[in-house]
């Protein structure tokens, strides 16, 4: 099933959320990492890896947001108001998190003067001019969006692990892949 259906999440939604979900995580680790390099050449190849995988998360997250515009999410299910309230607030700044830690590490890239390329096909523009006073700056803007990142995605995994072990809801399953409903149409069983 690649689309949505009132009940769980299609596959195509899917693989967006759990891509993109796994290239923030390595992305992030391998950005922590990156002092670990042996030699300077390493440490630029690797810099240039870490910047083409931060836009595909970005180019992913385009992808996401306009999959969601014409494909209707499933319906809610049934929660206490303040828990579908903080659940639309979490993915809200989820989106808005994602979409901010490739864009700061670009701003940072920019500023530094340095080119951007895409997995060495392409080159794309600056989204600043160079500016070494701001290089400081914009490296901790990139680095704390991610730490905030990290945050919020904590809280998400959290409720949904708190759906799935204590209120043995859906929620979860509607979105990990392959998993079979418990409470979905049709009686079906896990």
């Amino acid at each position: 099933m690649l689309r949505n259906d009132p009940w769980r999440w299609g596959a195509v939604a899917k693989f967006f959320h759990w891509t993109i979900a796994l290239l923030i995580l390595g992305n992030g680790v391998f950005g922590l990492l990156m002092d670990l390099a042996r030699t300077p050449m390493q440490k630029v190849d690797w810099m240039a890896l870490h910047k083409s995988i931060g836009l595909t998360v970005l180019a992913l997250l385009v992808l996401r947001l306009l999959w969601r515009a014409f494909n209707r999410p499933p319906h809610e299910l049934p929660a206490p108001p303040w828990q579908l309230w903080a659940a639309r607030v979490v993915h809200v700044v989820l989106y808005l998190l994602v979409a901010a830690l490739p864009l700061s590490g670009w701003w940072f890239n920019s500023v530094r003067g340095y080119p951007l390329q895409f997995f060495k096909l392409f080159n794309l523009p600056a989204i600043a001019a160079k500016n070494p006073d701001l290089r400081h700056l914009s490296h901790h803007v990139h680095e704390y969006l991610f730490w905030i990142l990290l945050l919020v995605l904590a809280a998400h995994v959290g409720a949904a692990l708190k759906h799935h072990v204590f209120d043995d809801d859906d929620v979860l399953r509607r979105m990990w892949p392959f998993a079979r409903l418990r409470h979905g149409p049709k009686g079906e069983s896990a």
